[in-house]
């Protein structure tokens, strides 16, 4: 069995204080970004009207005529929006300092390339509800999860999200207009149309389970082709963690249930479709996943409940765990 490396108390005191603070500027940068993009002033045939302005072309609408009740509600925008900017600079350099200490302990870390990704997603408070980390990036948070070090690479070249809403959606470009603020050399690849590629060749797919294929917006991209195994991600408690980055920034992640997420690598392991370069890298990560929750997550149980849970493509390879790791069978097998 994979030992997990438990984390000094210093490092698990750092990941307290870093989720903290990450969590008071963020929901500073969420109220930032549920108000308007500006509110102006314009003078239309010599009369003077509120305009609700949706980007920097100055695109908009009009809110009809000023009146002291349209004055109000212009000024009381721009004071909540300059207030709201004061606080997030406030907060900026508290937040910068755990992150740096973070880098500065030797704690897993992400690709540059994926913080400002997440970010964008949690600034729009899609994480959870629409789109969880399913990729090996997930892996940063497992380690943060199990409170110590997995001996396995904890970040790709590329980044995997999973669609997971349960309601249709309203606004039908909800992930590309995310990608598109993060980056706006994005375009989807034309040969892989559930791909979205950026200028420094950034590779950032979108996959869906069947039950929420339908949830995603009509004009959305990149286009997933639903997998019926990413089902299976959808069960359980997905993990949910603070994170740093390469470059010194923190992020959040939202991924998997880690014994959900461990048993679909094992399966995927397993399958003469999957790239054979990817197929040893899964099966390591699944095992050594499998061992980290035994080891450290008791409140991940893999208790006979769990396993007479398991579907029947999935059961095979959590007994071969069983049977590498010689632990006791839940199940009664």
């Amino acid at each position: 069995m994979a030992r997990v490396r438990t984390f000094s108390d210093e490092q698990s005191r750092l990941l307290v204080n870093l989720r903290q603070r990450y969590e008071t500027w963020i929901d500073a940068e969420r109220d930032l970004a549920a108000l308007p993009y500006d509110l102006r002033r314009k003078t239309v045939g010599g009369h003077e009207y509120l305009y609700n302005i949706f980007d920097r072309g100055g695109n908009g609408k009009s809110l009809g005529a000023m009146t002291p009740e349209k004055e109000a509600e212009f000024e009381s925008y721009h004071g909540t929006k300059a207030a709201l900017k004061d606080r997030i600079r406030a907060l900026r350099p508290a937040l910068a300092e755990a992150a740096a200490l973070y880098r500065a302990l030797r704690l897993p870390l992400l690709s540059s390339d994926a913080g400002p990704i997440l970010r964008e997603c949690d600034r729009r408070d899609l994480l959870g509800s629409h789109l969880l980390v399913v990729g090996t990036n997930a892996i940063a948070a497992y380690m943060i999860e199990a409170n110590g070090r997995i001996e396995l690479p904890d970040e790709t070249e590329d980044f995997d999200l999973a669609w997971i809403a349960q309601e249709a959606e309203e606004h039908e470009r909800r992930v590309w207009d995310m990608l598109k603020a993060v980056d706006s050399t994005f375009t989807v690849n034309a040969e892989r149309d559930f791909q979205a590629r950026n200028a420094r060749a950034y590779e950032v797919e979108l996959l869906v389970a069947p039950s929420r294929a339908a949830t995603l917006g009509g004009r959305d991209q990149p286009r997933p082709v639903p997998l019926p195994e990413q089902e299976w991600l959808l069960l359980g408690r997905p993990v949910d963690q603070v994170v740093g980055c390469r470059d010194g920034s923190p992020a959040r992640i939202v991924a998997p249930d880690p014994r959900w997420f461990a048993l679909h690598k094992l399966w995927m392991a397993a399958q003469a479709k999957r790239n054979p370069l990817k197929r040893p890298k899964d099966r390591t990560q699944g095992l050594a996943l499998l061992d980290a929750v035994a080891e450290a997550m008791p409140h991940y149980s893999l208790d006979a409940d769990f396993v007479d849970a398991l579907p029947d493509e999935l059961a095979p390879y959590y007994r071969e765990w069983e049977d590498l790791t010689q632990v006791p069978r839940a199940g009664g097998w």
